[in-house]
């Protein structure tokens, strides 16, 4: 299921959408709005898509997971727009499968692929009152060490 809201993202019915009696694994990745990025000090994050585009591209990275892991049993992408406040969820992730290794892969596969190439933009707003869009495939997460 691919699903982009500009609603808070309800973890529990991610997962209740994800579990099935046939899984042995259920993996949740929640990406979450941090409270600095790159030295700077977050007030909060903006999420902006090109809904139709962002829709295929997601429905597209399922497809590509389930032909990778096709031992996956289902998968929940969903994706926040709008305003995002500090800790809040900007992206689930849930993946089943009968084993734990695949859902683990897959959910990894699927968070990486999405922010290289779904277009979906994210706008860093900072505290000192400046702002910054970082397209897709361009944000330092990779090894980020940013704390607070």
């Amino acid at each position: 299921m691919i699903e982009l809201t500009d609603k808070a993202i309800d973890i529990h019915g991610v997962l209740t959408r994800v579990r099935t009696v046939h899984a042995g694994a259920v993996v949740l990745f929640l990406g979450t709005t941090r409270c600095q990025t790159g030295g700077k000090a977050t007030a909060s994050l903006d999420y902006e898509c090109y809904t139709e585009m962002a829709q295929e591209k997601l429905a597209e990275l399922e497809l590509g997971a389930r032909a990778l892991w096709p031992s996956l049993l289902e998968i929940c992408i969903t994706h926040r727009l709008g305003h995002v406040g500090l800790g809040e969820e900007s992206v689930a992730i849930a993946v089943s499968s009968p084993h734990r290794s695949e859902a683990f892969e897959a959910g990894r596969w699927l968070i990486d692929r999405i922010k290289e190439g779904v277009p979906i933009w994210k706008k860093e707003n900072w505290d000192d009152g400046t702002s910054q869009w970082v397209h897709p495939g361009t944000a330092p997460d990779v090894g980020d060490t940013d704390g607070c």
